[in-house]
């Protein structure tokens, strides 16, 4: 390669600048995420980019436009998304704090005691008003809609005791249906679930029926209910109703499953696996596009001889 000039050298040093500094964004961002979940949707993004990119070198005109504007509007769409994400990694960058962008931390452990904790204090509220209510929450794997009679109002919402209550007050249109909680988001408001065929006690009302409906069939999911009649409050798994259960044993008995999802399924990326799949992909993409950048040299080297 004793043919390049100086410009030829430093033009392929800027665009090798130039990936690595994309990779270490892509990477800050994903660090900044968290969840596993999310983290497909932004690694198909940066793979929508990187084609968008090829596409353009390649000179595929109509392909190019079409990806182009693809990539703004799944930016836009990302940008509504991941509001709180982008937020905080914003307020970061404001404040310097380069460490924290590039060093994932494990925030599992202190978000799901707080999710923990506005559950407990919304069924605690709403038990002392005999407000009836039904919350499923996940333990593991997102649940498949077909499981439910009706999936209910997307709502995506961060989890507080304020918007629980407000739910399930007697006034609203979703007081009725169940409230769908996935880690630290409510996901869904008046969900429909499948009624147990088991024969329960006659005490029992249609929410603790649903309850031991949706856990029968589904087995990575636990339900609070609140009975309106009583305010007694329940938890039902695999089918089976705990009943009736203090505040603080909800509590205990929450934490132990969430406990048990953290073990199984951790959320914080881990920062090794991440590394290697940034370096050898990166690493990839940069002989790529070098030995497209030497052939491009070549080529107008041919045509001046």
């Amino acid at each position: 390669m004793t043919w390049l000039t100086n410009s030829d050298w430093q033009s392929l040093l800027i665009r090798t600048l130039d990936i690595g500094l994309v990779l270490i964004l892509t990477y800050s961002v994903l660090v900044i995420i968290g969840e596993r979940r999310t983290l497909w949707m932004v690694r198909g993004f940066v793979l929508l980019m990187l084609t968008s990119v090829i596409s353009s070198r390649l000179n595929l005109t109509l392909f190019s436009f079409v990806l182009n504007n693809l990539v703004i509007g799944s930016a836009v769409a990302m940008a509504l998304i991941l509001q709180s994400e982008f937020q905080r990694f914003l307020e970061q960058l404001g404040r310097g704090e380069l460490k924290q962008l590039i060093q994932p931390t494990n925030r599992t452990s202190s978000t799901s005691d707080t999710v923990i904790d506005e559950i407990v204090e919304a069924v605690k509220e709403l038990s002392q008003n005999r407000t009836g209510a039904l919350l499923i929450i996940e333990t593991a794997d997102p649940i498949d809609e077909r499981y439910f009679s009706v999936p209910g109002v997307r709502l995506n919402a961060e989890v507080s005791k304020e918007l629980i209550q407000t739910i399930f007050q007697t006034n609203t249109l979703l007081h009725d249906g169940a409230l769908l909680i996935r880690t630290s988001r409510i996901m869904a408001a008046g969900v429909i679930l499948p009624i147990s065929e088991r024969t329960a006690s006659r005490q029992l009302g249609t929410r603790h029926r649903a309850a031991m409906g949706i856990t029968e069939r589904v087995e990575k999911c636990v339900c609070v209910v609140v009975s309106e009649e009583t305010g007694s409050i329940s938890l039902a798994e695999r089918g089976t109703l705990n009943r009736p259960l203090t505040s603080s044993k909800l509590k205990e008995l929450l934490e132990a499953r969430f406990s048990k999802f953290v073990e199984r399924e951790p959320i914080t990326p881990d920062l090794r696996h991440l590394g290697r799949t940034f370096w050898f992909q990166g690493s990839f993409w940069v002989s790529q596009l070098t030995r497209l950048f030497v052939l491009d040299v070549r080529e107008k080297t041919r045509e001046k001889k």
